[in-house]
């Protein structure tokens, strides 16, 4: 454990658990005081993180080693110094290993996270979506994603459960995630399914989920960081947009 002016010192930071056997990072984490013993001394509940903790049973909790990588940080850098390197380690093949324990990428992996040049400029310079395909539709999550959850988290936040007609599923092969107002992902959809949830009343009713992929590059690369911002009405209340919708939008402003 740290003493009390060791952690006066080390404000926030960021470290690596790493596997003894071969010196590999299993785990990027950040915190302050005595975090990283916490996390190695599996004292703190964090649900999904299981993969982490099995790492960590199966090394010995007296035999997982640590290694501070920046610390005397404001709370912004070191999330932004955790990001980068689970960004980093997911990027590099040789390195995919590496970091296994997050399953999650860093904070602000969505919108600042690794991009070439060519993605960042379209992302700031955001091309207007003027129509999809009859087997697309999109699906807002501003509702159901967290901001700076990762890469993986959309997907988690694009599936499932939305109300749609019965007849509708069947009908889309892709999803495009939207969120605040940019496509953030395309999704190639495998298979629909059907699944009970509670609305915000807690009334249960039967709503739609889907399993799927990343979709192709040629379908993807023709959505992707596009805008639908200033097609989209204000006051919108529906996660579900569907082509004709768009269409309708579309027609309507060239209409004013």
């Amino acid at each position: 454990m740290f003493d009390e002016n060791t952690k006066e010192n080390l404000k926030h930071y960021v470290y690596l658990l790493i596997d003894p056997e071969n010196s590999e990072p299993f785990y990027v984490g950040k915190g302050q005081g005595d975090r990283v013993f916490a996390h190695i001394n599996q004292d703190i509940e964090e649900g999904n993180e299981n993969l982490k903790y099995q790492e960590i049973q199966r090394i010995g909790a007296k035999n997982v080693e640590h290694i501070i990588v920046r610390h005397g940080l404001s709370k912004s850098a070191a999330l932004a110094v955790e990001a980068s390197l689970i960004d980093t380690f997911r990027y590099i093949p040789s390195f995919n290993k590496f970091a296994r324990g997050n399953i999650q990428g860093g904070y602000n992996s969505i919108e600042k996270g690794l991009m070439s040049s060519n993605e960042i400029i379209s992302i700031y310079n955001a091309k207007l979506l003027n129509t999809i395909d009859k087997d697309c539709m999109i699906i807002n999550i501003n509702a159901t994603y967290k901001k700076g959850s990762g890469a993986e988290a959309i997907y988690t936040a694009t599936k499932e459960t939305w109300k749609m007609a019965d007849w509708r599923p069947a009908r889309y092969d892709y999803v495009l995630s939207e969120y605040r107002g940019l496509i953030r992902e395309v999704f190639k959809v495998d298979e629909w399914y059907s699944k009970e949830r509670p609305d915000k009343n807690g009334k249960m009713y039967m709503g739609y989920g889907f399993n799927g992929t990343v979709a192709g590059e040629n379908v993807r690369h023709r959505y992707l960081n596009k805008s639908i911002k200033g097609i989209k009405p204000r006051g919108y209340g529906y996660p579900t947009i569907y082509p004709e919708t768009l269409r309708e939008w579309i027609s309507n402003i060239q209409n004013e």
